[in-house]
């Protein structure tokens, strides 16, 4: 008996080892690393050197352009999410906080530390670390709804390599999304709820209702999508493919898709196996596929460089505000924010309906003593800011 016990011990410390948040937070950085690696070593070095010298200086001008362009949408995207759940957000200021979360995102292991980031100091400087976070996941939620319902329209009608096992799989995700919506309610219906659960379950189906049925919230993602298709695009036209742009259209889809993986390298690695895959599928070539996707890689970098002037502005501001300030012992300053904070948001009345009254501004945000640009905290009543729609 004391023999047969030691390796379910053994099992079970290798299983609580490896559900860790160490490994947790390490696993998408090892398997993107490892994607890369088998790549490398099926299709070599060259491939990817290939793509790099491809790249000229009108391709950057041009990627910096869409970067823009699908930026500045992204953002009025989250000022719509963030009206929504009563949280005053400019614009101006809302686009230098996402294109510091796209810099931090492609720069930083794991694709996602940039809109944490952006979540956290947002909801900070707007006195609602609740409402903050909520409007950057909701934010992020809507464009991957539009990915997931244009993508399936396009797998499921246009010729790509999945097309006849999309159009197998999908009745049956139908029936087992069916099923599982049945038996949750069944769930639902044989217990007995805390009141409070309840109305805490109430108010986040509300608020994903207001949001993600907002009209414009629909016209930007579908807009960012479209924003970064025009990206692959002009990828695969440096990268030297020419076909054209019905036959990349899936093939973009399946790469975007990919890319809302959390197993990648500042979004490298399933992007770049997804798409050796699709375009070898497609009759393309693998090593075509490899050099289009490194190129992708190299352009949405390109696009999200004006972070790091974002960065740098706001770190040279909070020294120079710092150095400028005398600040007492006994006094604490008050300096005027840009997202002042709300106040509570009554469930009882549409969210939409927010009055300049109700969310002027009142209290003003407090600098933080911090003056690192990668500080958590607000530094001059401003949030801190994927690739991903």
């Amino acid at each position: 008996m004391p023999g047969a016990a030691r390796p379910r011990v053994t099992l079970r410390s290798v299983l609580a080892r490896l559900n860790s948040r160490k490994v947790r937070t390490h696993l998408g950085t090892v398997a993107g690393v490892v994607i890369l690696a088998v790549l490398l070593w099926r299709l070599g070095t060259g491939v990817f050197l290939d793509g790099l010298r491809r790249i000229d200086g009108p391709g950057l001008v041009v990627a910096l352009g869409i970067g823009l362009f699908t930026t500045v949408f992204s953002a009025w995207r989250w000022q719509l999410v963030a009206q929504r759940l009563g949280i005053r957000l400019p614009l101006v200021p809302a686009v230098a906080d996402y294109y510091r979360a796209l810099f931090l995102n492609a720069a930083l292991p794991g694709g996602v530390l940039g809109d944490v980031h952006r979540a956290v100091r947002h909801g900070q400087s707007a006195g609602d670390l609740g409402r903050g976070v909520r409007a950057v996941v909701l934010e992020r939620t809507a464009g991957q709804v539009v990915l997931a319902v244009v993508g399936a329209s396009v797998l499921l009608t246009m010729p790509s390599p999945v097309l006849a096992e999309a159009r197998h799989v999908a009745p049956l995700l139908a029936l087992a999304s069916v099923g599982a919506l049945a038996v949750v309610l069944a769930l639902r219906m044989n217990r007995t709820p805390a009141r409070r659960d309840r109305t805490a379950l109430r108010a986040t189906l509300d608020e994903a209702r207001e949001t993600l049925l907002t009209p414009g919230v629909a016209v930007s993602s579908a807009v960012v999508l479209a924003g970064h298709v025009a990206m692959f695009v002009l990828a695969a036209r440096i990268a030297g493919s020419a076909a054209s742009v019905a036959v990349l259209l899936p093939l973009a889809v399946l790469a975007l898709l990919a890319m809302g993986l959390p197993l990648n390298v500042g979004g490298w690695g399933p992007r770049e196996g997804v798409t050796a895959w699709a375009f070898g599928a497609a009759g393309l070539g693998a090593s075509s596929g490899l050099a289009v996707a490194v190129v992708y890689g190299v352009l949405s970098f390109v696009a999200s460089l004006p972070g790091v002037l974002v960065l740098v502005a706001r770190w040279y501001e909070g020294v120079r505000t710092g150095s400028r300030t005398a600040v007492p012992d006994t006094a604490v300053p008050e300096p005027e924010g840009h997202y002042p904070r709300a106040s509570p948001v009554s469930r009882a009345e549409p969210s939409a309906e927010v009055s300049n009254v109700t969310y002027g501004p009142k209290e003003s945000a407090r600098l933080s003593s911090s003056r690192f640009p990668f500080s958590a905290d607000p530094s001059e009543g401003r949030p801190m800011t994927p690739e991903s729609v």
